[in-house]
């Protein structure tokens, strides 16, 4: 008689085991979900989104004071002929990580969003003369990109033109910013 009762507490014993849910301690609970990602914010129209971030410490460590002179011309040759810069602006950044960025878009004909304005501070402005002429002085030494575009007689902007300088103290860097 022993055996029957065994047999049949082992029977329900494990008839029991069988309702329980498995025992493993390392299962979690994992819940799937659809979720759209948060879209990137939109860049101004026409401009393409950053991406180089900004870096203070690299624009704290440029000069900011200089004797440099930087002279030239912007003019632009294109359909009907030569056009020149007259009263434009034209902008002298200095090379860095961040306007690198923003020199290769440009290069390929895309803009970038504007420039943060901590990096504006840095470039400096200058405006051209009736015949497309520019001078700026006591400038920091350093690589600078040198731009500028031209009004057109058909109303358009001539694609951005850009050119790298090297600017030393007590010396005058002359470009033509032409293309």
């Amino acid at each position: 008689m022993r055996h029957p009762l065994v047999v049949i507490g082992l029977g329900l014993f494990l008839a029991g085991c069988q309702m329980l849910p498995p025992l493993d301690t390392d299962t979690r609970r994992i819940e799937v979900r659809e979720v759209s990602p948060d879209p990137e914010p939109s860049p101004e129209p026409g401009r393409v989104p950053r991406r180089v971030a900004f870096s203070e410490a690299e624009y704290r460590a440029l000069p900011t004071q200089g004797t440099a002179r930087l002279s030239g011309q912007l003019f632009y040759d294109g359909p009907g002929g030569r056009h020149y810069g007259r009263h434009e602006t034209i902008a002298i950044a200095p090379v860095t990580a961040y306007s690198a960025e923003a020199a290769e878009q440009a290069l390929a004909g895309r803009a970038v969003e504007r420039a943060d304005p901590r990096a504006q501070a840095y470039t400096h402005r200058v405006r051209t003369d009736g015949e497309g002429r520019f001078e700026a002085s006591s400038l920091p030494p350093g690589d600078f990109y040198v731009s500028g575009s031209i009004a057109l007689p058909n109303g358009q902007r001539s694609p951005l033109i850009l050119h790298q300088v090297r600017l030393r103290n007590g010396h005058t860097t002359r470009v033509n910013l032409r293309r």
